[in-house]
């Protein structure tokens, strides 16, 4: 006769508290701006929870204002809007640094961007939308890798070698990557400025400048970005210019973002 089987350890409490603010955190993220409703049957599919835990987590969610019950679904809470309201006033960059962006699109007419660096990947803290039709736009908040891309270039030219080696193994190429984004970034680093065509999407270019902090750390990275076709050798070049003019002001102001590291 074989042992009885012994009955499998419930894990610790702190183990199952994290693992139920994960499971709350992906309901959430399930709302979208095309997708602004939910429901449980929608949870329960995206998720794979069992329905009991589902009404559970929808409930607590609901009773802490982040979920809305209505007849069609769930939406997000009024909770949701009060944190959305302060993140949205503590990421705000200083009027000057604002004007200085949107002075910046309206004469070179394309998208500006100003990413910062967060583990593997840059965060868009503020963006200036290009006026004309066909444009490159971003939304403040999105996370980009850091495997390609202008701003890349610029923003990991402090980079440890241990998030390098990271990096390129998030990358389609490996962790052979880590050759070619030396390479990049010795260069950008040499110039002053960076600039890609078509590295993270076919038809997309930019090029980027990098802000630097007191201590003369690259903090941010500025760019402009668009369609490959309106990003010519001569018209980089003056983009380049333009754009270290202003990252050289915004240095020189000093810059101050919550994401920035303390120099």
């Amino acid at each position: 006769m074989s042992p009885a089987r012994k009955p499998e350890a419930e894990p610790p409490a702190d183990a199952q508290g994290v693992r139920s603010v994960q499971r709350a955190v992906e309901i959430l993220s399930l709302l979208s701006e095309e997708r602004p409703v939910v429901t449980i049957r929608d949870i329960v599919t995206a998720t794979g929870l069992a329905k009991t835990t589902v009404i559970r987590l929808v409930q607590t969610l609901e009773h802490n204002g982040l979920l809305w019950a209505t007849p069609n679904g769930y939406l997000p809470g009024p909770g949701l809007w009060r944190w959305a309201h302060l993140a949205r006033s503590s990421w705000e960059l200083p009027p000057e640094t604002r004007k200085m962006m949107r002075d910046l699109g309206a004469r070179k007419r394309e998208t500006v961007n100003l990413y910062m660096l967060r583990d593997i990947y840059r965060v868009c803290v503020a963006q200036q939308e290009s006026p004309q039709p066909l444009r490159h736009v971003v939304h403040v908040g999105d996370e980009l890798p850091l495997w390609a891309g202008a701003s890349s270039k610029v923003l990991l030219r402090d980079a440890p070698e241990g998030l390098l080696a990271r990096i390129a193994v998030s990358s389609p190429y490996g962790e052979g990557h880590v050759r070619r984004l030396r390479e990049w970034i010795d260069e950008a680093a040499h110039r002053g400025w960076a600039v890609s065509h078509g590295e993270r999407e076919d038809g997309l270019s930019a090029v980027a400048v990098p802000v630097l902090g007191r201590s003369g750390k690259v903090v941010a990275a500025l760019s402009l970005s668009g369609p490959t076709v309106r990003f010519t050798d001569d018209q980089v070049e003056l983009f380049a210019a333009d754009l270290r003019q202003v990252a050289k002001e915004m240095s020189e102001r000093g810059f101050d973002h919550p994401l920035a590291p303390a120099h």
